[in-house]
């Protein structure tokens, strides 16, 4: 899970940075697209870099669930160094993917972002 789930953050982070919408889009729960679309907007707004991902210093599982309506969730703990060109910044985040188990769809979906300590 933790190989597919570093790929998945390297795919997001960089379609992200791009303001790839397209890429994005399968990935994403519907309300974490919904915030991130308006942060590219923003983003294109104001002229800004979006920050490209660096390196993935941390990837490990922090919790799972199995819900009673067969919903999977399971949180990984990254840490990663982004950077724009002229900075460089140290992320902490978890990130919660979903996947509903009685489906046959594979594909889990990016359901929450939050800070990490």
């Amino acid at each position: 899970f933790i190989r597919g789930a570093r790929a998945a953050y390297e795919m997001i982070v960089g379609a992200f940075a791009r303001g790839d919408r397209e890429a994005l889009k399968p990935l994403l729960d519907t309300d974490v697209y919904e915030a991130w679309d308006a942060a590219i907007t923003e983003r294109e707004q104001t002229g800004a870099e979006g920050m490209t991902l660096l390196r993935v210093r941390k990837a490990e599982i922090s919790d799972a669930s199995l819900g009673k309506d067969g919903m999977a969730r399971v949180t990984v703990h990254f840490e990663s160094e982004l950077g724009d060109g002229d900075a460089t910044a140290k992320a902490k985040e978890l990130w919660t993917f979903m996947r509903q188990t009685e489906n046959d769809d594979p594909n889990w979906l990016l359901d929450d972002v939050d800070t990490a300590d």
